[in-house]
C-alpha cells in the first residue's frame, strides 16, 4: 500500500444534524469550531426521518462547505439505496465542484429505521441490491458521460456536467457482505461498534477478499460515540441518554464500544484501535455540549499525535 496519508486519516467529528438532545442543529458552531481547532474532518448522518428531529444531509454538507475553508466533508453514512440517483449523483458532484478534494463519501446500507423507507416510497428489502447497483454506477454518473441504466435505480441522462473527480468511498458495515462490498469498490471501510480487536480482525479479511480482486487492502475509518470527560459516569450518562434518544434503544448494548472518559484515557483507547489498523475516525459527540467536547476531542487529537510521533 501507499505510505502517503489517507484522506480520512485524523480526527473528526459529526456535527448535530440530529437534535438528540433538544439542543437543536448548532452544525455550523461545531463544523467551525472543528476546523479552529485543528480537526481533519466534519461528517453528517443521513435519514429522511429518524427517531429524533434530522436535517437533510447534503444541505447540511453544502452549508458545512461553504461556512469553513480545510475540514473535510464526509457522510457517515449516506444512504444511496434510499435516494433517487441521479439526483443524489448530481448533489454530489456539486459539492465536489464547489469544495474540490473536501469530499468524503461514506456509504452504507441502512435499514434500521423502516418508517423511512415507507416515507422514501422504497423496498427496504432490496437495500443490499439498491446499494451495489448506485455504487456501480456513480462513477460513471460523476464522469459527465450519457448513461442509460433500467433496474433498480432507473436512469436515462445525457451528460450531466460539470463532471468532477469521484471522492473516496468509504464502506460501512461489520458483516461479511460489507467487507466483500468494501474489498470490490471502496478505498476504506468504515465500521462502527467494534473493539480493536474485531477491526484488527476485519481488516485482516478485507484483505484477504480485496487480494482476490487484484486491488489493494482499502485502509479504515472508525465511527464512535465519543464523550471525553474527567468524570468517567457523567460521561457514560450523557452517553446513554444520546443512545436512547437517537436511536431508541439500551445502552448496554452498545456501551462497550463508547469511549468515555479523560483525554488522556481516550487517547490510549484511540491507540489501541491505531494498533489495529485505523487510520482515522469520525466521532459522534455523546453530550450536549458540544463545542466543548471539540475542544476536548482536539486535545485528544494532539495527545495521540504525541504518543504516536
Amino acid at each position: 500500500m501507499s505510505t502517503t496519508t489517507p484522506p480520512w486519516s485524523g480526527i473528526g467529528v459529526a456535527v448535530p444534524s440530529v437534535d438528540a438532545y433538544g439542543i437543536g442543529h448548532p452544525v455550523l458552531d461545531v463544523a467551525r469550531a472543528a476546523e479552529d481547532q485543528g480537526l481533519d474532518h466534519v461528517w453528517v448522518p443521513d435519514h429522511l426521518v429518524f427517531h429524533r428531529p434530522v436535517l437533510e444531509a447534503m444541505t447540511a454538507l453544502a452549508m458545512i462547505a461553504g461556512a469553513t475553508s480545510r475540514v473535510r466533508l464526509g457522510t457517515a453514512i449516506l444512504n444511496p439505496a434510499l435516494r433517487p440517483l441521479i439526483w443524489t449523483a448530481k448533489q454530489l458532484q456539486t459539492l465536489e465542484t464547489l469544495a474540490p478534494g473536501r469530499l468524503l463519501l461514506g456509504v452504507g446500507m441502512g435499514g434500521e429505521y423502516e418508517p423511512e423507507w415507507t416515507a422514501a416510497g422504497v423496498d427496504r428489502k432490496q437495500r443490499a441490491r439498491r446499494l451495489d447497483e448506485a455504487l456501480a454506477l456513480l462513477p460513471a454518473l460523476f464522469s459527465g458521460a450519457p448513461l442509460r441504466h433500467d433496474g433498480l435505480h432507473h436512469v436515462d441522462t445525457p451528460a450531466m456536467l460539470p463532471a468532477a473527480d469521484v471522492p473516496p468511498v468509504l464502506i460501512g458495515g461489520r458483516a461479511e457482505p460489507a467487507l466483500r462490498r468494501t474489498a470490490r469498490v471502496g478505498d476504506a471501510w468504515l465500521p462502527m461498534w467494534l473493539d480493536p480487536d474485531q477491526v484488527a480482525a476485519g481488516l485482516e479479511q478485507l484483505a484477504g477478499y480485496a487480494a482476490e480482486l487484484g486491488r489493494p487492502a482499502p485502509g479504515a475509518a472508525l465511527v464512535a460515540f465519543v464523550n471525553v470527560n474527567d468524570d468517567e459516569e457523567r460521561g457514560h450518562e450523557e452517553a446513554a441518554e444520546l443512545v436512547k434518544r437517537q436511536y431508541g434503544m439500551p445502552y448496554e448494548k452498545v456501551r462497550r464500544w463508547t469511549i468515555v472518559g479523560s483525554e488522556e484515557q481516550v487517547a490510549e483507547r484511540l491507540h489501541a484501535y491505531r494498533e489495529a489498523g485505523v487510520d482515522g475516525f469520525s466521532f459522534a459527540i455523546a453530550g450536549p455540549d458540544q463545542l466543548t467536547q471539540v475542544e476536548r476531542i482536539a486535545g485528544v487529537r494532539e495527545r495521540l499525535a504525541a504518543s504516536t510521533a
